[in-house]
């Protein structure tokens, strides 16, 4: 009973959050802008005119993603403006088959090379490579093509005029949705940390589902550093937007604490397992903690209604008990113990400061962050014209993904020739929104767009057969196609069910022989994933093996200059620079896209899985090891210590050059000699630390807090160091022994 109702409950909060969503207000958007064309052309019988401007909002819309509005709405009109320009040259290809293809393959490379200049720039390419497969079909065919340009440009300023209002109707709509998102995501984290805990679990699924979700967080946080901070920026102080980047900064330090990894699990198993209601008690305290997140993303928009809990206080204190009930202050168990106390402290004060900032405190007792310093956190892209010619040739995996989908846009649209297909186009329009880059990803998408047509096909089928009310049919249209726009970044198949399901009513209005519809738009669409999915395994293929150690390079370095500005304050101390914040900060998103690289080739086909085992321990230990340098970060920066010892430096320099000789490796700058090189971590280390902390009789004899606290720190340094140097010490040789 209890399941079913939690099962019940997940989905109503499901439901909630998708039509909370972004997405689903997008779609509502999008409904809206492509409606009202036209009604308002059927009003006044210039239906072609209302179509066309119709097909000019959808062309601009893919651009209308989250981040700052100024971001937006200039993705918008560059949408708008290519559209345009490939709309009234692609009203010209019909003229000759000969003039035809090789500017229909000139044009899908150029437009989809674009995209080279990042996320935004790719949405911007869609909308010309969508603008000029539409070209093709019979939408406004009796128009001059300026004219046809002409009202897709002003069906792009019609939606680009819309997405302003929204804006301003609803603001903090978006700061709202991702804020709420990363409390949830955030909370599942510490969730899965909780699981972590029990020895008995499946660690190593826990471990790969603890990394999807690291993943997951540092895109949102990317988002959320463009919405929050572009928007201070541009718009002057704001307490409300001041507030929330405060909240976002709790949550970004949160995901630091919840990676911190402070003992190895076989330490924390033997101790737990003498000890098992230490083990409740902990785990306990992360559930609530998660609980208490969860909670607090519900009532975001209405923290009014947020109630007080003492659960998270009440398991503390009982962790507290567990940790100072016994005397042996010089028990390793112990210290270990006090160590996670402090690291499940400093998280609750974390909880506590955000529910304090939803309170609405006086804006005299907030230390807002300055914008010039907060602009130093946003990730700049780069676009300038070197770019398009450094990629231009076949190491760059848009540059082939770009020639590939040229290749079979031509093989595509001549199949649908030779065979008289009754909407060649729309093989093309199969491709364009199929084909990725990876081959994971097409072939993901491929299989998802035919099961999801088929399921469109044969639902359109069974209501056609029901009804023939053409009122019903458009009310079907319009609500297939919201739904279907709203579900494409989370259910793919689904939302080309719904596609599908649009597209045959839109032509069950316009013709009377519906199902030939169905049979033509199943056939291309089979015909459209077949090409892409070959297209992808033959022509110019980009196997993640062969681009992955670029990804590596990234990620090593991002590590060793995060190491490095943890040992320039551990020296100096003092207030935290920028500098070390947006090391941190890189070194988080370059293991994002080392775990997104690992997951795309795991999609990949087991000949070009190449040492998947190898890569695998590799992604692992650098995320073991950014784990463990969040661990040393937090400690440091969240507790009084000592002045930095010559052992510390002399072990953390032999780490960073252990670094700089995996990325020696990395970019071949080095052989194969050097496992002859490296020593024994064991042997270093315990030289190098031979020379313990020494304590006075007097110290020892009072154990006052002071003398506990550098007990702690002296533990905690000593286990940091040995694990970054183990896996410092591994990570060359692994490398050595994995083919690229």
């Amino acid at each position: 009973m209890k399941k079913s109702q939690n099962i019940v409950k997940e989905t109503l909060n499901d439901l909630s959050e998708y039509f909370n969503s972004t997405d689903f207000s997008r779609a509502i958007l999008l409904g809206i802008a492509l409606t009202v064309p036209i009604l308002v052309g059927i009003k006044f019988h210039v239906l072609p005119i209302g179509v066309t401007i119709t097909v000019g909002a959808l062309l601009a819309s893919p651009s209308d993603v989250s981040g700052s509005i100024r971001h937006k709405i200039t993705g918008l009109l560059f949408a708008t403006l290519l559209a345009m320009l490939v709309s009234f040259v692609g009203g010209y290809l019909h003229l000759s088959l000969w003039f035809l293809f090789p500017i229909l393959g000139i044009l899908m490379f150029f437009i989809s090379y674009i995209s080279i200049y990042g996320f935004r720039a790719s949405l911007i390419s869609f909308s010309g490579l969508l603008a000029l497969v539409l070209s093709f079909s019979n939408v406004s065919a009796d128009m001059q093509p300026f004219e046809r340009a002409l009202l897709i440009g002003i069906g792009g300023l019609w939606y680009t005029a819309l997405s302003l209002l929204r804006h301003y109707i609803f603001p903090k709509a978006p700061t709202e949705y991702y804020l709420s998102k990363t409390l949830k995501l955030t909370a599942d984290y510490l969730h899965t940390r909780g699981e972590l805990v029990v020895e008995n679990k499946d660690r190593s699924a826990l471990l790969k589902q603890l990394l999807n979700t690291q993943t997951e967080l540092t895109t949102i946080h990317e988002t959320l550093r463009d919405i929050l901070i572009s928007s201070r920026a541009g718009s002057g102080k704001s307490d409300y937007e001041g507030k929330r980047m405060l909240i976002f900064v709790q949550l970004v330090d949160m995901l630091e604490l919840a990676m911190s990894n402070p003992v190895n699990y076989s330490k924390t198993d033997a101790l737990f397992k003498k000890k098992p209601q230490q083990l409740a008690d902990f785990q306990g305290l992360l559930f609530a903690m998660s609980d208490r997140l969860r909670v607090i993303s519900n009532f975001l928009s209405n923290p009014k209604k947020l109630r007080n809990s003492a659960k998270i206080e009440t398991y503390l204190q009982r962790v507290r008990e567990d940790v100072f009930a016994s005397e042996d202050v010089y028990s390793e168990d112990l210290l270990m113990l006090r160590n996670l106390y402090k690291y499940q402290k400093e998280q609750v004060k974390k909880i506590d400061k955000i529910e304090w900032l939803l309170s609405n405190p006086d804006r005299r007792q907030i230390s807002f962050i300055k914008s010039e310093h907060a602009k130093r956190f946003l990730t700049k892209q780069n676009y300038d014209f070197e770019v398009l010619v450094e990629n231009f040739n076949l190491r760059s995996s848009i540059f082939k993904h770009s020639l590939r989908l040229a290749t079979m846009t031509i093989i595509g649209y001549g199949v649908g020739i030779l065979f008289a297909v009754q909407n060649p186009y729309w093989i093309l329009l199969t491709l364009i929104v199929i084909m990725r880059p990876a081959f994971g990803l097409t072939k993901t998408r491929s299989k998802e767009r035919t099961i999801g047509t088929l399921i469109g096909g044969a639902l359109a089928v069974g209501i056609v057969l029901i009804t023939q009310n053409t009122t019903l049919y458009g009310i079907l249209a319009i609500t297939s196609l919201v739904i279907a726009f709203s579900m494409v970044q989370r259910n793919y198949k689904a939302s080309a069910t719904f596609i599908t399901l649009s597209v045959v009513f839109i032509y069950a209005l316009l013709s009377p022989n519906v199902f030939n519809v169905i049979q033509f738009r199943v056939t291309d669409t089979l015909i459209g994933a077949g090409l892409a999915t070959l297209g992808n395994l033959f022509l110019w293929p980009a196997w993640e093996i062969h681009s992955l150690h670029n990804t590596l390079i990234g990620t090593v370095k991002a590590n060793r200059i995060y190491l490095q500005e943890i040992i320039a304050f551990y020296n100096k101390k003092g207030k935290v620079s920028d500098q070390y914040k947006v090391a941190r900060k890189k070194a988080f998103l370059e293991m994002s896209d080392l775990s997104s690289a690992f997951q795309r080739m795991t999609q990949e086909p087991k000949s070009k899985r190449k040492n998947i085992d190898k890569v695998y321990e590799i992604a692992m230990l650098n995320h073991t090891f950014l784990s463990s340098l969040a661990s040393l970060s937090t400690y440091i920066l969240n507790n009084p210590t000592t002045p930095a010892s010559e052992n510390f430096n002399a072990i953390s320099s032999r780490i960073v050059q252990n670094l700089l000789m995996a990325e020696a490796i990395l970019n071949n700058e080095t052989t194969s000699e050097v496992t002859d090189k490296t020593s024994n971590f064991e042997d270093i280390f315990e030289t190098i630390l031979s020379k313990k902390i020494k304590f006075s009789e007097a110290e020892k004899a009072e154990k006052s807090d002071d003398f506990i606290a550098k007990l702690e720190e002296a533990h905690l340094i000593h286990e940091q160091l040995k694990w970054l140097l183990a896996m410092s010490e591994k990570m060359p040789k692994v490398l050595i022994a994995t083919k690229f």
